[in-house]
């Protein structure tokens, strides 16, 4: 018999709100028994899919990615090292481009972006004439754009 957990423990547990573990379930991501009066019991394995949630919203993935990752593992049993590695061994890529885009940020903290989602219509010299304007909404050289 799998040691069930209430939703209480597995929140304590995981450091993750009910309300979000309620959430996931309802996203398909993890799963619970019910008990009379409708009591969620967890088995304790889920814990580690809410690690693999946690982590990997903070990599960058939407639910919809993550429930899909899941979805190729077993529910009913705890992950093994494998199926971690075999799951996460594309966001090597993902994370790097994450980085590069944090680097190019910090980079430009300091100086004026000359985007135009930033209102600088009056920039003489990084969007004179406000040049990025007339090119549409939203930062411009930050997606790519050059400037004028």
């Amino acid at each position: 018999m799998t040691e069930l957990l209430t939703i209480g423990e597995v929140s304590r547990r995981s450091g993750v709100a009910s309300s979000a573990l309620r959430f996931y379930e309802q996203r398909g991501l993890i799963t619970s028994e019910r008990r009379e009066g409708g009591q969620r019991r967890y088995p304790r394995h889920v814990l580690r899919r809410i690690a693999f949630i946690v982590f990997a919203q903070r990599i960058g993935l939407t639910l919809d990615e993550i429930g899909a990752e899941l979805a190729k593992l077993d529910p009913n049993r705890a992950p093994s090292r494998a199926d971690w590695s075999r799951l996460t061994g594309t966001w090597v890529a993902r994370i790097d481009e994450r980085i590069a885009e944090l680097q190019r940020l910090r980079g430009g903290l300091d100086q004026c972006i000359g985007c135009g989602c930033l209102s600088l219509d009056r920039c003489r010299f990084a969007n004179p004439g406000d040049a990025a304007g007339r090119a549409g909404p939203g930062p411009r050289y930050w997606l790519g754009g050059r400037a004028a």
